[in-house]
């Protein structure tokens, strides 16, 4: 990541927008986590599919002129800081919500949400590490030792999640056909 990426906090932005000044707004989350919740009015466009020099040329084509600001966000703001650092060359005026849909959420700003049974890709990597680890120790206990080692694997892989600020498990997770 370059050191250019401007942020802005939760409640300037909420600011801003209360102000009409927030025209463009780019989720970059997976679409199954846009459609449980975000930001009203924001278009999803997941990091795995952005196209920087496409996705400028589109917004150039709804308005978007030089000078205006693109306002992009994810759950907590990492993915939205990886999509500055690919934008950034095409468009200046790209700004990090700092905190994500979490901290916009907090700050009162309305939200659209799906209805209840969607499934976040956080909770489904609970679901899947969780029903991994309980599979590999009842293996280890009941077929083989040797099936332990799915219970240290996935342990290492959130262990590293932890640590990275980046869950592989998520990532092939968002791209189940059940989360497109």
């Amino acid at each position: 990541m370059t050191d250019t990426i401007c942020l802005i906090d939760a409640p300037r932005f909420a600011s801003a927008r209360q102000q009409g000044h927030v025209r463009f707004l780019i989720d970059v989350r997976s679409p199954a986590e846009f459609r449980a919740q975000h930001v009203a009015g924001a278009r999803n466009v997941p990091l795995d599919q952005l196209n920087p020099a496409a996705l400028v040329q589109q917004l150039r084509q709804e308005g978007l002129q030089r000078g205006d600001e693109l306002y992009l966000l994810c759950q907590s703001g990492q993915r939205a800081r990886r999509a500055a650092d690919q934008l950034q060359q095409l468009l200046p005026g790209v700004q990090v919500i700092d905190g994500g849909t979490q901290a916009c959420v907090a700050c009162g700003l309305p939200t659209e949400e799906a209805p209840s049974g969607v499934i976040s890709i956080q909770r489904q990597v609970q679901i899947s590490a969780g029903s991994l680890v309980l599979l590999g120790v009842a293996l280890g206990t009941w077929v083989h030792p040797g099936w332990y080692g799915l219970a240290a694997f996935v342990g290492a892989g959130l262990t590293l999640a932890g640590l990275s600020n980046t869950c592989a498990m998520a990532l092939l997770l968002a791209r189940m056909p059940w989360n497109r």
